[in-house]
């Protein structure tokens, strides 16, 4: 492709991204459960955690997209975008539960996007290794951060805690293949501050 198609298909997974929808690949893990008898607090709490999580692969659509605009490595590129299938299944999966609970995706979605598109950009640039370990440490975080959820889910949310269930599988797997790819592991103090940045986001998006 020229310069014009890639920055036309740059454009177009932007818009399908932050402005959906994003058709899945596979089906909904919630697709056989009952939905839950929520009351308006628990339902309020299950939306605001499934936005953090929608808000969260927003940010992995744009990560995977700057890291794979700037890989050295075609098998690199090839994994990354893989990666990045994968994650818009997180992504229908989570704006449809959005919908089911009456809630709406984070009006801070767009600024999201591109924080983390040049996050994955800047780390790309210092080479596969520190950019597929940016995968792993990333994907270490969002697996604790889906756990968290798991457990402040409502009791009776069982529509959504398949959903994360699954999301929290994969995120594993995305992380494990970073490092099989030769991905270096960040250190604790690196780690550290993700998490920090992590907090500011889910603290930002689980009410707007």
């Amino acid at each position: 492709m020229n310069f014009l198609d890639t920055m036309i298909g740059r454009a177009d997974r932007l818009l399908r991204t932050v402005a959906g929808p994003v058709p899945a690949q596979r089906p909904s893990p919630a697709k056989d459960l009952p939905p839950a008898h929520l009351d308006d607090d628990a339902r309020r709490h299950a939306a605001g955690l499934m936005r953090v999580n929608h808000t969260g692969e927003v940010c992995a659509q744009a990560l995977y997209e700057g890291q794979a605009m700037v890989a050295k490595a075609d098998h690199v590129r090839r994994a990354l975008r893989h990666a990045a299938a994968e994650e818009e299944d997180h992504l229908s999966w989570c704006e449809e539960r959005l919908r089911e609970l009456h809630a709406r995706p984070s009006v801070f979605n767009p600024l999201f996007y591109g924080a983390s598109f040049a996050m994955g950009a800047v780390t790309g640039l210092l080479g596969d290794r520190v950019s597929l370990g940016f995968v792993h440490a990333t994907e270490d975080r969002v697996v604790a951060h889906l756990e968290d959820h798991q457990r402040s889910l409502p009791e009776d949310d069982h529509r959504s805690r398949a959903i994360i269930e699954q999301m929290r599988v994969d995120e594993a797997e995305h992380g494990e293949a970073a490092l099989d790819l030769g991905g270096a592991p960040f250190p604790a103090p690196v780690r550290a501050l993700m998490a920090a940045s992590a907090k500011l986001m889910t603290e930002t998006t689980y009410r707007l």
